[in-house]
């Protein structure tokens, strides 16, 4: 039985007003753009991101055809959240959100403003998949745009510039250890025994340092010369699907022209020899835009400036 899990950034999904689209038919056709991209790919579990009002996922849903079950975790300061909607009841949903207990709080302002847990909590839930019980971890971690004191997304200078590149990059990188943390949890040190996915926007590519701390032990990696030897480390790996997505479509937004990956699928060694395919994208979805470090033009449009990343698994 073939069973298909994605994760998608819906780019900024609330209801008209502020946040949202400025009109209600700007909405409608936003929703109606995502509504056919999911009927589209018809997965039976789809992880997403950046869901502002959960109302507004309501009316997505029941676009949808089937029936779907969803589950939110709580939002960041800005309003949004990460959640997963499924075809399947979804059980013993929580959240995870604090960095390890031995990680000391990373800075993020000038002012000498520090966090010690995830900015966006991810979604962890279980789901039966063809007689499987899959753990499924929607995530989204620290946005690569970078903003600056007073909603500016421009700096004053290079060294501003510079200072919240590096806050950004250590406060996404104290995200992934306590998504780590959390996977480890749900790993239970057997990840052969225990189907896991974790899957979201990380808003960083497969080869960067941020991503590489969710894999574990490295040498299994897919396309590798280690790929097929099985080790003591896959007790605890997670492997990232990427290399399996058709190369002419391995990228999930386009950012200043360029293609780049930057959400992913990652999974346990109970699901990794039982990927069947993987694809990025929906003709549904029409021609991704290319998006700049200004995200308030993107405001009325519909769709998603993200693609959407899919697996197929032999379950």
């Amino acid at each position: 039985m073939t069973s298909r899990i994605g994760t998608w950034n819906l780019e900024n999904l609330f209801r008209p007003g502020q946040d949202g689209p400025s009109s209600r038919d700007e909405y409608d056709q936003k929703l109606t753009t995502l509504a056919a991209t999911i009927n589209d790919l018809s997965p039976d579990v789809l992880c997403v991101q950046e869901v502002g009002d959960p109302d507004a996922l309501d009316d997505l849903v029941k676009q949808l055809d089937g029936t779907w079950h969803t589950a939110l975790a709580d939002p960041d300061g800005r309003g949004i959240r990460a959640g997963v909607i499924a075809q399947s009841e979804l059980s013993d949903v929580d959240q995870i959100a604090a960095f390890p207990d031995t990680l000391q709080p990373v800075q993020v302002q000038d002012d000498g403003t520090t966090i010690d847990e995830m900015g966006r909590p991810a979604l962890r839930a279980q789901v039966e998949l063809g007689g499987t019980t899959v753990t499924v971890i929607s995530t989204h971690l620290k946005s690569k745009l970078l903003s600056f004191p007073g909603g500016r997304f421009n700096p004053k200078d290079e060294g501003e510039r510079a200072r919240y590149g590096f806050y950004a990059l250590t406060r996404r990188a104290g995200e992934a250890a306590a998504l780590r943390a959390g996977a480890d949890i749900s790993l239970a040190g057997d990840g052969a025994g225990h189907a896991v996915v974790v899957a979201g926007d990380l808003n960083d590519g497969p080869l960067a340092a941020t991503t590489q701390i969710l894999l574990g032990p490295g040498g299994s990696e897919i396309g590798t010369r280690g790929y097929e030897k099985p080790d003591k480390g896959d007790a605890t790996r997670l492997w990232n699907i990427a290399p399996l997505i058709p190369e002419k479509e391995r990228y999930s937004r386009i950012y200043q022209g360029r293609p780049e990956l930057i959400d992913h699928i990652l999974v346990s060694k109970a699901l990794v020899d039982k990927v069947t395919s993987a694809s990025a994208g929906s003709k549904a979805l029409g021609k991704t835009p290319s998006i700049t470090d200004d995200p308030k033009p993107r405001k009325d449009k519909p769709g998603s400036d993200h693609r959407p990343v899919i697996a197929d698994f032999d379950l």
